[in-house]
C-alpha cells in the first residue's frame, strides 16, 4: 500500500471515527436529558465525556495532519477551494465542538452533585445542556459538508 493510500485510509477513518462518535454520543446525551432519569444522565455523562477524550479527541488531531500530508503528496495548494471551504468548515465544527467538551464536564459535575444530594437537576444544567445542544448542529451539519468537499471535491470560487 503506498503512503498516500495509508493516510487515505487513516484520514477517512479518523473522520468517521470523529463524526460517528460524536452523533452517537449526541444521540444517547439528547435522550438521556430528556428520560427524567438522574442516575442515567449521570452514566452517559461519565461516558460522553470519556468517549470524546478518548474518540474524539485523537481523531480531531488526526485529520489535519493526515490531510495536509496527502495535500502535500498530492501537489494540492492552501488555495484550491475546496480545501479553502473545508478547512473554514472544519475550524467552525472545532469552534463549536471545544466549548461542548467543556460544557459536557461542567454538566458532569452539576449532574453527579445532584445525584449524591438527591436534588433536581439546577436551572444551570438546563440552559448548559441547551447551549450543548445548540453547539451540536451546526458542528454536525459543517462536518458532511465537509465530506461532501472531500469526496466531490468541487470546484468552488
Amino acid at each position: 500500500m503506498s503512503l498516500y493510500l495509508f493516510l487515505k485510509w487513516v484520514h477517512i477513518l479518523s473522520g468517521v471515527l470523529m463524526v460517528g462518535t460524536g452523533f452517537g454520543l449526541a444521540y444517547f446525551l439528547f435522550f438521556a436529558n430528556r428520560s427524567g432519569n438522574l442516575q442515567g444522565q449521570v452514566l452517559v455523562l461519565h461516558l460522553v465525556v470519556r468517549a470524546d477524550w478518548w474518540f474524539t479527541t485523537p481523531a480531531v488531531i488526526v485529520q489535519p495532519i493526515t490531510g495536509f500530508w496527502m495535500m502535500h503528496l498530492l501537489g494540492l495548494q492552501f488555495s484550491t477551494s475546496w480545501v479553502v471551504a473545508a478547512l473554514f468548515l472544519y475550524a467552525l465544527a472545532a469552534a463549536c465542538w471545544l466549548p461542548v467538551v467543556w460544557l459536557q464536564i461542567q454538566m458532569a459535575r452539576i449532574a453527579k452533585a445532584a445525584l449524591a444530594q438527591d436534588t433536581p437537576l439546577p436551572a444551570r444544567y438546563w440552559h448548559l445542556a441547551k447551549t450543548w445542544e445548540m453547539l451540536g448542529y451546526p458542528a454536525f451539519a459543517a462536518m458532511l459538508a465537509v465530506f461532501y468537499l472531500m469526496v466531490a471535491k468541487p470546484s468552488i470560487f
